[in-house]
């Protein structure tokens, strides 16, 4: 009869816990519908301006429907879900957790931007899993900037159309940025963190697997490779050729159904170099693509790919039992409702305030090596969404327009990790707090690299306002 009390005690505690969470979803789904209808009920549609906006906010969600979802996102919630069913707590712990070396943990989470050439958005269901796993989390935001942000392919990219300084200032800030931003959150978060790794540590282990270490380690690589090949993309140069026999030179940024949407690198024909061109299907008799060893591999990806996929399906076979297929599914489903809503609405919203925002209008903000100027430059990174390397020829507009080369380096710094989406999502993950100061972090260092590299361009100021001028 002891125990009475205390049991009783302990049920009108989880009724109140229960009771406390189902009242804040239901205030969450009340905020959503009443912005919903507010929305719906003020937008000024009749302003042209607006309704444009709203024409490219679906363009951009049906561009990352038919581009990015099925190439990118989906293959990573697979390997997210793989990542909670295959690898094993004991070796996530020992790597990532608290207790492992901090040297090599935050240099395990920083190689990922090496291998992965991946978004702001297909990162994110790695790193929810790994998290959830019990991976610090100091290791695990160091995990999650450099996994966009290290991208070799983009550095070089960088270098070779904005300079060879920022290119060299990027793959140097990129490193050190996730080394700072893991160390800052770990200190941050310090106290939750050690109640976090407490509740890890108690927790019973996971059951033992048919599989040894590196056989799990084989079909997550394999996985990876085929995320990999299958949003390989490159930006390059190109010559469109129209119906009516004119020639337009730029990267083409964005394909849709119907149309593509086109960055001009050459001025001709009334069109300033910078400016994006959204071109009918119906209207270009051809793409000349230049050639690149990039663009050869983006040519075959669906094959190298398939290859990787295939590698895949036969260590399934082999190595998962039929238990475990079905715990990778349900927990892929799991991943999947948690992020897809909030990446889709993200998107949508990004295009709407991107398309209200020209890139004419931002660069004005952004000429000169100014606090103010490197600030805006790093929130405009943070805030819209690049898909992989398509950050540098934007980049290269917002310069063309007179943006300079402190703010531009603050926007390619800040801009792959970070992004409205992501943000959306990271609340879902680890709360607001933790993706508040995740997403501050990044933007102020941002900001001071773009300042002090900014400072060591003697005449980069004057330039991109004489740019501004013409």
């Amino acid at each position: 009869m002891a125990k009475w009390p205390y049991w009783h005690e302990t049920c009108r505690t989880k009724r109140r816990e229960v009771r406390s969470a189902v009242k804040s979803k239901d205030l969450k789904i009340f905020a959503a519908l009443l912005a919903i209808f507010l929305i719906a009920y003020y937008l000024p549609l009749a302003n042209p301006r607006v309704e444009s906006a709203v024409v490219e906010a679906f363009k951009l969600l049906q561009w990352y429907a038919r581009n990015h979802t099925l190439a990118c996102v989906v293959p990573a919630l697979f390997i997210a879900g793989a990542i909670i069913t295959f690898l094993s707590q004991a070796a996530v712990m020992r790597y990532l957790g608290p207790k492992s070396n901090k040297l090599a943990a935050y240099s395990v989470a920083s190689v990922a931007g090496v291998v992965l050439a991946v978004c702001s958005c297909s990162v994110l269901p790695m790193f929810a899993g790994i998290y959830q796993l019990g991976a610090g989390l100091g290791p695990a935001s160091a995990f999650l900037y450099s996994g966009p942000a290290i991208n070799v392919l983009a550095i070089f990219l960088t270098a070779r159309v904005l300079g060879f300084d920022i290119g060299l200032w990027r793959a140097i800030g990129a490193v050190g940025f996730a080394f700072l931003v893991g160390l800052g959150m770990a200190g941050l978060f310090r106290r939750e963190e050690r109640s976090r790794n407490t509740a890890v540590a108690v927790a019973p282990d996971s059951p033992a697997m048919g599989r040894r270490g590196w056989q799990s380690g084989l079909l997550l690589a394999g996985m990876i490779g085929f995320l990999i090949f299958s949003d390989w993309f490159n930006p390059g140069d190109a010559i469109i050729k129209r119906t009516d026999g004119s020639e337009v030179r730029g990267v083409v940024l964005q394909e849709m159904r119907d149309e593509v949407m086109i960055q001009v690198q050459q001025s001709a024909n009334g069109v300033r170099a910078g400016d994006r061109l959204t071109l009918s299907k119906a209207d270009i008799a051809e793409i000349i693509e230049t050639r690149s060893w990039v663009m050869e591999v983006h040519h075959i990806r669906w094959w190298l790919a398939g290859l990787c996929g295939l590698g895949v399906a036969v260590m399934i076979r082999r190595w998962v039992t039929r238990d475990e297929f079905r715990q990778w599914m349900h927990n892929t489903w799991e991943f999947t409702r948690l992020l897809v809503p909030l990446l889709f609405g993200g998107v949508f919203v990004v295009g709407f305030i991107s398309a209200l925002l020209p890139d004419r209008q931002i660069g004005m903000l952004v000429g000169d090596n100014s606090l103010r100027a490197n600030a805006i430059g790093s929130v405009v990174g943070a805030l819209f969404y690049f898909a992989t390397l398509t950050e540098v020829p934007i980049t290269q507009a917002l310069m063309e327009h007179g943006m300079a080369r402190g703010p531009a380096l603050a926007l390619l710094l800040a801009g792959p990790a970070l992004s409205l989406p992501n943000m959306l999502v990271l609340c879902r993950v680890m709360g607001v707090k933790k993706t508040a100061a995740f997403s501050l972090i990044i933007v102020v260092i941002a900001t001071i690299v773009g300042m002090i590299f900014g400072a060591t361009q003697a005449d980069g100021a004057g330039a991109a306002l004489a740019v501004a001028v013409r």
